[in-house]
């Protein structure tokens, strides 16, 4: 889009794009040593109190002997893309041209497969830097049907994952997600509505709407991520694929009467009913 060589000067280049000039000439820095430590910890600890904001993660911390600012734990936090979840009124406006759609699911009975299905992102840390998980999930089995990483929070990796999932196993009824501009963009929509599946957004910081992915997060990071430091992304996609096959077909789930969820999600619900 910006081109260097071009004979218009860049930062005339910029302000025909309308994009910031300064966003142009900016150089990535890589995270500190420093920096990736307390984001592995702000992570267990938002696990642990997820309604915690930057002034308490900070009072936490100080707690275990690691002086910083609150400023400094609000930028790391918007960078891990989390934030306290609480129940607040919808004041946020959306990004220019993205719609947010209604909570679809409150009070709904989950009786069936393919009936809703959820998406999420969260933060994986890693030995030297990090990455960052994408899900979909079946809200009734439990069973994750399809999943990527990538280096951003980008939209482009969140449409291939649901692309993926709507290629390998259909389409369901209703697809819940959060309000992230990833799944607010035009092009993750658009997979919806061009499927006619009903879309579903939770309030704005209401972890229990998605009750079930924030469920999962805990499970992969307490059962994989934080037992292991992946040197590269490489070997984070292998072993996160292995432990993910592992919570579809081996581990069973208390919710589902001590099934899978491969066994829930691929027996038809009126077998179920009647063993």
């Amino acid at each position: 889009m910006i081109n260097r060589k071009h004979k218009l000067p860049i930062a005339r280049q910029a302000e025909v794009l309308r994009i910031s000039r300064g966003s142009v000439y900016y150089q990535p820095r890589p995270v500190s040593a420093a920096d990736l430590e307390v984001m592995r910890r702000v992570d267990r600890l938002h696990l642990e109190y997820p309604f915690a904001g930057s002034r308490m993660l900070r009072g936490l911390l100080a707690a275990e002997g690691i002086k910083i600012g609150r400023r400094h734990v609000k930028t790391l936090m918007r960078r891990m893309g989390i934030e306290a979840l609480y129940r607040r009124p919808r004041t946020t406006k959306p990004e220019p041209g993205h719609k947010i759609y209604p909570y679809l699911l409150r009070g709904m009975d989950i009786t069936r497969p393919n009936q809703v299905w959820a998406m999420d992102i969260t933060y994986i840390p890693m030995a030297h830097g990090f990455v960052y998980l994408a899900v979909v999930l079946d809200w009734f089995s439990r069973r994750v049907l399809s999943w990527r990483l990538s280096i951003t929070m980008e939209e482009e990796f969140c449409v291939e994952t649901l692309e993926d999932a709507l290629a390998r196993h259909g389409k369901p009824e209703i697809f819940n997600t959060d309000q992230g501009s990833q799944f607010t963009g035009a092009a993750f929509t658009g997979v919806l509505i061009k499927n006619s599946i009903a879309i579903s957004m939770d309030g704005r910081g209401a972890w229990r709407d998605n009750v079930f992915v924030e469920r999962l997060w805990r499970s992969v990071k307490y059962e994989e991520v934080y037992l292991k430091a992946y040197d590269s992304v490489g070997e984070a996609r292998a072993s996160l694929g292995c432990y993910l096959a592992f919570y579809n077909g081996r581990r069973p789930h208390s919710s589902l009467d001590g099934t899978t969820p491969d066994q829930a999600y691929y027996t038809l619900l009126p077998i179920r009913v009647a063993a």
